[in-house]
């Protein structure tokens, strides 16, 4: 195979130099002669009949003088070498080879893309020291070397590289790093990193990220970085800190993550903790060695979803969690805690089923609000609540005790003769909240949509109808009715796995407000959005809604961000099984909210063989090849529907239009055939409203990457389709690319 490519690349060399390609196209062939394979779309693009690289060349972006000053060839997993001869394209501005199988040595030559803004050779399997050549090239912004074999130290003339502002190494830590005044994100994680932080790097004031974890750093954390005034996420797990946990770290305003898992810092946990109030994503100390109790300035942490504080030598009560009503999710296993457990925790239990074990202190009050969940729970004792009689009973409170209990059961008896021969109906209807108010707010509206009036209906789909109730001019929600085939057993069911759903908090997912059971459907009430659905806004608006393409990337990337939160960060994880625009609310600033995750496999509880609708779920254009017909739905099934809605968004163009339909085709199809009819013209597929802002370089280079995420995720093999996590990272690097020369 190798013969074979060096051979055809051979002869383009020879035709290029007999025709007038430019020198910038011959360099990019012989860069090309180092692969051992060449993917079919860049073979058929990278032809040495043309005058230069510019017009045709897939990956290949140029400025008005016909120089390359873009290449992009993220995700191609091609194999091979990096040739040399691309250090001839010197007008090279953005370089992305991320996530393909180069192996050897950097090329030295590579120090002489002076112009070079955008670096990232991230992900593949390149080897040898950290080169210090880099160095020279002061104009960088962004520089990833991450996912590599790499060793040695980071060179200490990278303190030259001023204009830094995210910068991802494998390598030791030299002081001259506290010369990138600019830097904003620093990630030198999962590396063989040992001593103390460099108290210089105090001088990078604009630091906002900053993750070292998974090395084996040590020592005192630096008070000179409170320097990091708008510091928002900082990761130190997984190291060999010691210290205790400085008071400093209050002064992190801004701090929405803070991960200091895993290292041997001791001590008690500040009080000062209480002032990080903007924490959001997590707060871990575990595996520390820490003592003490839990201070109470911990429930002042009103916005925090994950608190991990496991594995270390905390006494005392946990009442002080009781305050911290936006947790989702908590570990606080294998401490010496003791005491009840607070009301707020007790939904937490079982998520997971480990995250109070190992403190055998711990109870649980058994009151009928709490009854199922000390059922579930044989790991935790009960709390003896009985007061102690140390006389004994004589013979008359005997008798009165005998005499009331009797009374007692009999009413009960009573009571449960009413209620099954007058009030049988009544318990066909299920609540699961537990806030006061619910039967009032349910009248409210019942009251509000005319008891589900059709006039009321604002959508309709394949789980149910959907309602606008009105409350107050202030509190407009959206009702969602889900029709069932009624079972107490499958109701039970039901209502956990609501509770589960209930539990979950993100900025891009809707907020399940309330949700009630009748005798055979169920109504789930949201927060009404505004602007409707992304389908609505991509579709249904005439005229259509002028919709600007940072829009449609704050889109993207927000159901990126909440699809990401579903598949990785909910325990256990939740695979939505119907990803699609109708399922993607926009509130008033057009922020997405992904709806109905969840819903699928709910209703899959409910569903009989009599309802075929339901055994494949999703929507046609969005089903992943493999789910055509199975309901093994997964996580990569989930990325091909996200895939899909990506190409909406760029096209403006429905998954299943008619025009797909006649030719038996797809939006898949259709635009991975245009793609390669048109050589990679982006403005053949994107909405033609885009084709002003298109005339930008930047942008049409930013909506081409968001297209190449497209086709990655759509994919028809799912094992060649990235993660999640990969297509934020993807488009993060999409939006970080700098401006380059208008054409």
């Amino acid at each position: 195979m190798r013969i074979f490519v060096l051979l055809e690349v051979f002869m383009l060399l020879l035709h290029a130099l007999v025709s007038a390609l430019n020198s910038d196209g011959v360099a990019l062939l012989s860069f090309m002669s180092h692969w051992t394979f060449v993917p079919p779309s860049i073979n058929s693009t990278w032809s040495s009949s043309h005058s230069n690289p510019c017009s045709s060349w897939v990956g290949i972006h140029c400025d008005h003088h016909h120089h390359v000053v873009s290449l992009n060839l993220s995700g191609y997993n091609i194999p091979g070498q990096l040739g040399p001869e691309l250090s001839t394209c010197t007008f090279l501005q953005s370089l992305d080879l991320t996530s393909n199988n180069f192996s050897g040595q950097i090329p030295e030559p590579f120090k002489n893309l002076h112009k070079l803004k955008y670096l990232s050779l991230s992900s593949n399997y390149l080897s040898g020291q950290v080169p210090h050549f880099f160095t020279q090239i002061t104009q960088l912004e962004f520089f990833d070397l991450s996912y590599n074999s790499l060793s040695g130290y980071i060179p200490t003339s990278i303190g030259n590289m001023t204009h830094l502002l995210q910068l991802f190494l494998q390598g030791l830590i030299p002081p001259e790093l506290g010369n990138l005044v600019n830097i904003r994100t620093l990630d030198l994680s999962h590396n063989n990193l040992e001593g103390p932080l460099p108290s210089h790097l105090s001088n990078c004031t604009k630091m906002d990220k900053f993750d070292v974890g998974f090395n084996f750093l040590s020592g005192l954390l630096p008070s000179s970085l409170r320097s990091w005034k708008g510091l928002s996420s900082l990761n130190l797990k997984e190291n060999r800190f010691s210290g205790g946990i400085p008071d400093f770290l209050s002064e992190f305003e801004r701090l929405y993550e803070l991960q200091l898992g895993g290292n041997m810092l001791g001590g008690r946990i500040p009080g000062s903790i209480g002032a990080l109030q903007n924490l959001i994503y997590g707060l871990n100390l575990s595996s520390n060695g820490l003592i003490g109790d839990i201070p109470v300035e911990i429930g002042n942490l009103k916005s925090l979803l994950l608190l991990d504080l496991s594995q270390n030598n905390l006494t005392g009560s946990i009442e002080a969690l009781d305050d911290l009503h936006s947790l989702v999710e908590i570990n606080i296993s294998y401490n010496s805690f003791h005491g009840p457990v607070p009301n707020m925790l007790m939904k937490l239990l079982n998520s997971p089923m480990t995250s109070f074990m190992g403190n055998p202190g711990l109870c649980i009050n058994c009151s009928p609000p709490n009854g199922s969940v000390c059922n579930e729970n044989s790991y935790l004792k009960q709390c003896d609540n009985k007061p102690v009689n140390h006389k004994g009973l004589g013979k008359f409170e005997i008798a009165m005790i005998v005499l009331g209990t009797s009374i007692f059961v009999v009413l009960v008896l009573l009571v449960l003769v009413y209620m099954f021969v007058f009030r049988r109906k009544s318990k066909q209807e299920v609540n699961i909240s537990a806030r006061e108010g619910t039967s009032s707010l349910f009248t409210k509206v019942m009251e509000a949509t005319a008891n589900l009036n059709d006039r009321y209906v604002i959508g309709r789909g394949a789980h149910g109808v959907v309602y606008k109730a009105a409350i107050r001019p202030d509190k407009v929600y959206a009702v969602k009715k889900l029709g069932f085939a009624a079972s107490r057993g499958k109701n039970l069911s039901m209502v956990r796995e609501i509770q589960t759903l209930g539990k979950i908090r993100h900025r891009n997912l809707v907020k399940l407000e309330e949700f009630w059971f009748k005798k055979d459907y169920g109504l789930i009430l949201y927060s009404y959005m505004p602007n409707g659905s992304l389908h609505d806004v991509l579709h249904e608006k005439n005229p259509p809604q002028s919709l600007e393409w940072n829009v449609r990337y704050k889109i993207a990337v927000g159901i990126a961000n909440g699809l990401a939160y579903l598949h990785y960060d909910c325990d256990p994880s939740i695979v939505h099984r119907d990803i699609k625009p109708n399922n993607i609310l926009l509130d008033s600033d057009m922020e997405p909210h992904i709806a109905d995750f969840g819903i699928a496999k709910l209703l899959d509880q409910s569903s009989t063989s009599s309802n075929p609708s339901m055994l494949v779920p999703g929507t046609i254009g969005y089903i992943a090849p493999e789910n055509a017909y199975t309901t093994a739905n997964s996580r990569e099934s989930d990325v091909y529907s996200y895939g899909v809605v990506l190409l909406e968004l760029i096209t403006r163009k429905k998954a299943a239009s008619e025009s797909f339909t006649e030719e038996g085709s797809t939006i898949v199809v259709w635009v991975r055939s245009m793609w390669e009819e048109t050589r990679g013209e982006i403005h053949e597929i994107v909405d033609s409203s885009l084709a002003q802002e298109c005339l930008d370089t930047h942008i049409m280079e930013q909506v081409t990457q968001v297209l190449m995420v497209a086709l990655r995720c759509t994919e028809k093999d799912p094992h060649n389709r990235p993660t999640m996590r990969d297509v934020i990272k993807q488009l993060s690097y999409a939006n970080l690319r700098p401006a380059s020369i208008k054409s």
